[in-house]
């Protein structure tokens, strides 16, 4: 019989149980001083109730109870506590200050990743400025040091100038979600082709474009200033400024980075918001913001901030870090295959010492001065990036999107060109269209599931994947399927199997991407990608 606990969850010993019950407790002793009260959500939720405060991390647990209410494990503390605020505590003059530290429960990929952590935070409802934004910042800076965390750098944004801009470029209002999303999803690729589209008025595409690559402290504030008020946008930059100042004047100003690319998180944001990242680790250690705008999903309106962060994820930093003594290399995940040429001589036209990297042999990992190449298979570069075990990396399109790991997309390189198609014996359209009146279901034969799922479901056709490993075509021909899905380049395969392609599902170029982490505290990777992208445009 096994007895492991279930994949995702763990045992805490009684040493480390000891030095979690210390930081959080010190933590908690912390919010206290400045008067913040303790409160205690319900670890399960009615599903719609969380989703009316707006975009929720994903719940990995969903069950029904006896009532036949569909219930979620709390992903999040934030919305319990603007909707316990707005019900319990409608008719209460405020403002409140709420400390918290709770168990919530995420889908992480991969899943052996930690799906059970504990989530520290404060929620300041009832106070709207730049004053309190600051304090809520503050505290998390406190907070962090307490836990003996002090290699960590906060990025900080707003959305009030993505928001004012969107609104003053198009009316398009499917335009607008698609560029939400591109930042939500940091693929800066998708966003750049969204405003070369002309799907709104130039000058403020051109800005909506740059914002993005805008960073660093009071001299980004001033760019973004530049950029939006002949604009008539820059009222959210004005608030940006103010909060940055009053951090300031508190001396925590080296802990933030002026950060406009960080506008990835959840929607329910309206002004401020940030996360904090520490270089040891491949995710965010938590973040925040104000978002005003949530209480009134569920009755009377407050303007609110707070944050909250990852109590597991920060001990691990804690542990992981080093002395200070020179930065390490970068760590870059080069493909082999059919990117690789194009890959190495890429990097070498970008300044960076490729000796060894043309045949490396049988080695795994090429050092030189500055760098280290980690030689990966195409399909496994994102997840060496996406869990820190390298700073970035090239891989093709296709091979982010059927991982669907939290990356940050940064440039297309052009190279490496194919397509995915959709193909099917020579004359069986008939009877695969038979085939799917009398079953309501498509076989289809493929590598790439995830690709191949999203694009059915966008047409709205049902099927059923077989996953193949290799000689995809071989599926209808022997019946173990009506079609398949796979890329090609030049087509010769399919045709010489008589295949016919029947329609495309997506291109895929070359990509250069980043680990989240690394993007915000690692500015080499930053001047990389400007590199590749000039040396691209060059050609």
């Amino acid at each position: 019989m096994n007895f492991a606990t279930p994949t995702g969850f763990r045992d805490i010993l009684p040493e480390e149980a000891a030095l979690r019950e210390d930081l959080a407790n010190r933590c908690q002793a912390l919010f206290s001083a400045r008067g913040y009260v303790p409160v205690e959500t319900p670890t399960l939720e009615l599903m719609d109730v969380m989703e009316r405060g707006g975009r929720i991390p994903d719940s990995p647990f969903r069950l029904f109870d006896s009532a036949g209410s569909l219930l979620a494990m709390r992903p999040d503390v934030t919305l319990q506590v603007a909707r316990m605020c707005a019900t319990r505590l409608a008719n209460q003059p405020g403002p409140f200050r709420f400390r918290y530290q709770q168990r919530v429960f995420r889908q992480t990929e991969p899943e052996t990743s930690n799906r059970e952590m504990t989530q520290v935070g404060i929620e300041c409802i009832g106070e709207a400025g730049e004053e309190v934004d600051a304090e809520v910042i503050g505290l998390l800076v406190n907070a962090l040091r307490t836990c003996g965390l002090d290699d960590f750098k906060i990025s900080l944004g707003t959305v009030a100038v993505l928001n004012d801009l969107l609104e003053a470029a198009s009316d398009d209002a499917a335009w607008k979600r698609a560029v939400r999303h591109a930042y939500h999803e940091t693929n800066f690729v998708e966003l750049q082709e969204l405003t070369e589209q002309g799907n709104g008025k130039p000058v403020y595409l051109n800005a909506i474009r740059q914002l993005p690559s805008l960073r660093g402290g009071r001299e980004a504030i001033q760019k973004v200033r530049e950029l939006t008020e002949p604009l008539g946008c820059a009222d959210g930059i004005a608030a940006l400024a103010q909060t940055y100042e009053a951090l300031d004047a508190a001396g925590l100003a080296d802990c933030v980075l002026v950060d406009f690319s960080v506008i990835s998180s959840f929607d329910y944001y309206t002004g401020i918001i940030f996360e904090v990242y520490s270089p040891r680790l491949g995710t965010p250690l938590g973040g925040g913001g104000r978002y005003d705008e949530v209480l009134s999903a569920y009755g009377e309106s407050r303007p609110a901030a707070g944050f909250g962060f990852y109590l597991d994820l920060v001990m691990k930093a804690v542990e992981g870090a080093q002395p200070a003594g020179g930065q390490r290399p970068l760590r870059i995940a080069v493909p082999k295959g059919s990117l690789n040429g194009d890959t190495v001589a890429c990097l070498a036209a970008a300044g960076l010492d490729t000796t060894g990297l043309d045949d490396p042999g049988r080695q795994l990992i090429i050092s030189n001065p500055g760098v280290d190449y980690i030689i990966v298979r195409a399909q496994d570069a994102p997840v060496f990036v996406a869990l820190g075990a390298a700073d970035c990396g090239i891989c093709g399109k296709d091979s982010l999107v059927e991982a669907n790991l939290d990356v940050v997309e940064l440039v297309d390189l052009k190279y490496g060109a194919c397509r995915f198609v959709v193909a099917e014996p020579e004359g069986a359209g008939p009877a695969v269209e038979e085939r799917y009146r009398r079953t309501g279901s498509i076989r289809i034969a493929t590598k790439y599931p995830r690709i191949t799922r999203a694009y059915y479901d966008k047409k709205g056709v049902q099927v059923e994947i077989v996953q193949l490993h290799g000689n995809i075509e071989l599926g209808p021909l022997i019946g173990l399927s009506e079609r398949i899905v796979d890329i090609t380049a030049t087509g010769t395969t399919l045709r010489e199997n008589h295949l016919a392609i029947v329609d495309d599902v997506m291109a895929a170029t070359a990509r250069f991407f980043a680990n989240t982490c690394a993007f915000r505290t690692d500015p080499r990777i930053t001047n990389l990608a400007r590199t590749l992208e000039r040396n691209m445009n060059e050609q």
